[in-house]
């Protein structure tokens, strides 16, 4: 079994080895893929009939890393799908065979302490002190409607409590603000975020309650407005297999990602859009056989495959509830279903939370109360403390990215991470 090592240590000290992070190109398929790196298409059928679906969730524009040797031959590539797995192909150091897997993305999940002057903007103060322009963005839109920006003057301060998740020495995916604060001519006004990501003002925040009693955050009620929008893309209902980026598949006894949710019907159910959109893709699309894609507003892609037949032409104007194909087993599948997908700016999210169940019956009444938001109180006097010892800033451009490498040879091993 195949154990990878991740060495904290510089490239140019061993093996003449680099490191290249690299994005994977609009339109680009897994066969240009290794056909570009000189890799024999036969690495193709190696691989498990379970895993070549994945081969599509790749998203373009996707940042992923490729380890090469003096020669400038690939010993490893790491292509992350979804947030939790990523495809491996790795070159074996003997044999110089090629092996394919889907393995667990390897990240920290660590906290940042800021504190730093203004000398421009929140947002270039941030990015500069930091390198984490998602950080930056995410400050200026969480002060947006509380904090004049443009009235800030040289030597104000923010200050901010976030956490990050970190892969090969890289911030992976957005951070998680927990607090943050600007002072300015004496007055300090903060932020605090919930455990969704909401920004609130006080340390407190008006939670509404359904009829039922079950809490019904800003973020739901937003969620339940939006859901009026998309319907089911079957008119009977029965899962067969749900979402997850990170699942563990009972046969292959192994974590596999499932980017999406199966519907079980009988081969030729009509599949309907669940919202009104443009085909952007009819055609067949790899593991996922038979597809159909419809863009939709608010950046949202729907995904309807292993069709027996598609209906919708690309190019198409598709009204909710529209039939645009029939239930069917074309690519890898096992049987008749639906699998459908569904995708926010390029990344998939879990469709259930979007698609509006015949079920929920609505609801009819709300009541509302002020609840602590938890942690809030101690973020408030973690900053004060910082403001009166402020930390060094850790900055993400100044952490060396380190490399990886993949060996069956226990005698080599080095801070191994298994």
């Amino acid at each position: 079994m195949k154990t990878l090592l991740l060495f904290w240590l510089l490239l140019s000290s061993l093996f003449s080895a680099k490191v290249v992070e690299t994005h994977w190109l609009e339109g680009e398929v897994f066969s240009t893929y290794l056909e570009d790196r000189n890799i024999s298409l036969s690495l193709i059928e190696t691989i498990e009939s379970d895993d070549m679906e994945f081969l599509s969730e790749i998203e373009s524009g996707v940042a992923f890393y490729e380890l090469f040797d003096q020669d400038g031959r690939l010993l490893q590539s790491l292509i992350p799908i979804g947030e939790e797995m990523q495809i491996q192909v790795v070159r074996d150091q003997e044999s110089g065979d090629y092996a394919f897997d889907i393995i667990p993305i390897i990240f920290s999940d660590d906290e940042y302490r800021v504190v730093t002057p203004i000398t421009m903007n929140p947002y270039s103060d941030i990015k500069n002190t930091t390198g984490n322009r998602k950080l930056a963005s995410l400050v200026n839109k969480f002060f947006k409607n509380s904090v004049n920006c443009r009235k800030l003057k040289k030597d104000d301060t923010i200050a901010m409590i976030y956490t990050q998740k970190e892969r090969l020495g890289r911030p992976l995916g957005s951070p998680d603000l927990k607090i943050a604060m600007i002072e300015t001519g004496g007055k300090r006004s903060f932020i605090y975020a919930d455990k969704d990501g909401m920004p609130y003002q006080s340390t407190s925040k008006t939670v509404t309650y359904d009829s039922r009693g079950n809490p019904v955050s800003t973020a739901k009620i937003k969620r339940l407005k939006r859901n009026d929008k998309f319907g089911m893309p079957l008119r009977h209902i029965r899962i067969s297999s749900h979402f997850s980026y990170k699942r563990w598949h009972p046969i292959l006894r192994r974590y596999r990602p499932h980017l999406g949710v199966d519907f079980a019907a009988r081969r030729g159910t009509p599949l309907l859009a669940v919202a009104p959109g443009r085909v952007i893709f009819s055609g067949w699309k790899g593991g996922y056989g038979k597809v159909v894609k419809i863009k939709h507003s608010g950046g949202y892609v729907s995904l309807y495959a292993h069709q027996k037949s598609t209906r919708a032409k690309r190019g198409k104007k598709v009204k909710k509830g529209e039939i645009i194909g029939y239930v069917g087993n074309t690519g890898r599948s096992t049987g008749p279903h639906l699998h459908f997908g569904l995708y926010k700016n390029g990344r998939a999210v879990n469709p259930l939370k979007y698609l509006k169940k015949k079920s929920s019956g609505g609801l009819k009444s709300f009541i509302t109360k002020k609840i602590e938001i938890k942690g809030a109180k101690q973020n408030r006097v973690k900053v004060l403390k910082m403001l009166e010892n402020p930390p060094e800033n850790f900055r993400w451009d100044d952490y060396k990215i380190n490399y990886s490498l993949v060996d069956e040879k226990e005698s080599v091993m080095i801070g191994v991470d298994q």
